[in-house]
């Protein structure tokens, strides 16, 4: 080590965001170089709502080695194959948006241009049935494909449903192992250094002083380091996703646990519906300028499919990103950072996203100001791109049901989801090259279920015999059926592991 390196690293705050930061720092930084302080305290609780997850997870616990039958086990969690959508395209349509890809691209041409093609030529069902993660979640069914798998098993793509808090527990413990120190206590006040304005110290409740180099704030919405402390400031995108409220709640349920989450649109917002082993995990989210706290919570409660287990938890948020993701020597994580709504289950998402690029930019205690402003550039990119998808499933609505579905169905969008949505109306196209989430297919699965059908498709799609296209199309759909019915139930898997 230089005499400029990093010592004493500081997380302010529990929760996922916290304990996810301690485990990877302690795991892939040196602990014998760098000491790593989690300051958290009990009397505070964590937020908790996001208990679904999209497949970069595993990534994450393979980097970490964590085992991955011990964490479901651990969680209490189930798998995940997507994502079933009800009422967002119009009442009483749906559909699924699934992990992984569609189908099989041919001489080049991108599977989802065959099929604009071949719909033209025939009626044909949802594009989802050309997916091996819809195919098995329409059955009830999972089995973790071998590294070796063979098409059409290894385009199955998962994540996970798993309880938050149990989660956080899980992560608190390998990190206690691994040598961070915990400090139980409630953060009163910061202190700035006069030379640079960076953060110097915390003080605790008790009168404890903690000192670091590098600070992370995982102190949730209030961002006690990263704007009460520094003023960074917050860009709102609420014109774009008016929803500001949720409420959530726990409740039984019987029989088999559905290897995906559902997504439920109601009048004002939507209801998750997240099954894990030993409860179902329920919520809504909605817009406070059109449905009353209270009318939100009985319209959840009235959409239970078992009995509520707890009384309901209500928070208030403000979609949107804190504008520097990394502020002098404090880098925000989680809910600090910003919030773009769980519809999509991207939350614990972008607090992988931003460890890793922690990590990869790692600085010493001069804090080059372009490793700075490099993270704060790609975190910036993560969040609006993140953003953008989300916005896509309000804005791609027919519903005139509601204030609520009219503001969302006829508001503007930023204009880099206005590019992409034009460009897919005229022939089907969309470039996520360099994007680390939500590839082509998942635009795609999101496009087609809320119906927005281009005018026209691919132009090479016509290099391609029409009927052999065809004969493959329905060969290809049939491997994947059967393939899933082949698989055990969800539940049984889970037993089994």
């Amino acid at each position: 080590m230089s005499e400029h390196s990093i010592r004493e690293v500081v997380i302010l705050g529990g929760g996922t965001a916290g304990w996810m930061t301690a485990a990877a720092l302690v795991h892939l930084l040196d602990p014998r170089l760098i000491r790593i302080t989690l300051v958290e305290s009990d009397e505070i609780g964590t937020i908790g709502v996001g208990e679904a997850t999209i497949p970069p997870l595993i990534a994450y616990n393979s980097m970490l080695g964590i085992d991955e039958d011990e964490f479901v086990a651990a969680t209490k969690g189930t798998f995940k194959l997507g994502i079933e959508f009800v009422g967002w395209g119009a009442l009483g349509e749906r559909y699924f948006h699934p992990f992984g890809v569609h189908g099989q691209d041919v001489r080049g041409v991108q599977f989802h241009q065959l099929y604009l093609r071949e719909r033209k030529r025939r009626q044909l069902p949802d594009i989802a049935d050309w997916s091996m993660s819809a195919a098995a979640a329409a059955l009830g069914r999972f089995a973790r494909p071998p590294p070796d798998a063979r098409l059409p098993l290894s385009q199955l793509w998962y994540a996970f449903h798993f309880d938050a808090g149990l989660y956080a527990r899980f992560l608190r413990e390998r990190a206690g192992r691994g040598g961070v120190r915990r400090i139980e206590g409630k953060v009163v006040d910061s202190q700035l250094r006069g030379s640079d304005g960076h953060v110097e110290t915390v003080t605790l409740a008790d009168g404890t002083i903690v000192s670091g180099d590098l600070f992370v704030d995982c102190s949730g919405f209030r961002g006690l380091l990263i704007e009460q402390k520094l003023q960074t400031g917050y860009e709102d995108w609420s014109r774009w996703l008016p929803c500001d409220r949720a409420v959530a709640v726990p409740s039984a349920y019987p029989g088999q646990p559905d290897p995906f989450t559902r997504s439920t649109a109601r009048s004002s917002g939507w209801q998750w519906r997240i099954p894990l082993q030993h409860r179902m995990g329920n919520g809504i989210v909605y817009s406070s300028s059109h449905m009353p706290d209270q009318d939100a919570q009985e319209l959840l409660l009235a959409n239970l499919e078992g009995e509520a287990l707890a009384e309901p938890r209500r928070l208030s948020f403000t979609a949107g990103r804190r504008r520097l993701a990394w502020n002098r020597n404090v880098v925000s994580m989680g809910l600090s950072s910003g919030f773009v709504e769980p519809l999509e289950s991207t939350s614990i998402h972008l607090i992988q996203s931003g460890i890793v690029k922690l990590l990869a930019l790692f600085p010493d205690k001069r804090f080059n100001p372009i490793e700075r402003d490099e993270y704060n550039r790609q975190m910036q990119d993560v969040f609006e791109d993140v953003r953008d998808f989300v916005i896509l499933h309000y804005k791609a609505t027919r519903r005139d049901d509601s204030e609520f579905w009219n503001y969302c169905r006829t508001m503007d969008v930023p204009d880099s989801l206005a590019w992409k949505m034009e460009l897919w109306r005229a022939k089907g196209r969309l470039f996520r090259e360099g994007k680390e989430l939500f590839g082509a297919a998942s635009w795609v699965a999101v496009m087609l279920g809320q119906g927005i059908v281009p005018e026209q498709h691919e132009p090479a799609a016509d290099a391609l015999d029409e009927h052999d296209m065809g004969e493959m199309l329905d060969k290809m759909r049939l491997s994947y059926r059967r393939m899933a019915e082949h698989m055990p139930m969800h539940g049984d898997f889970l037993a089994r592991t």
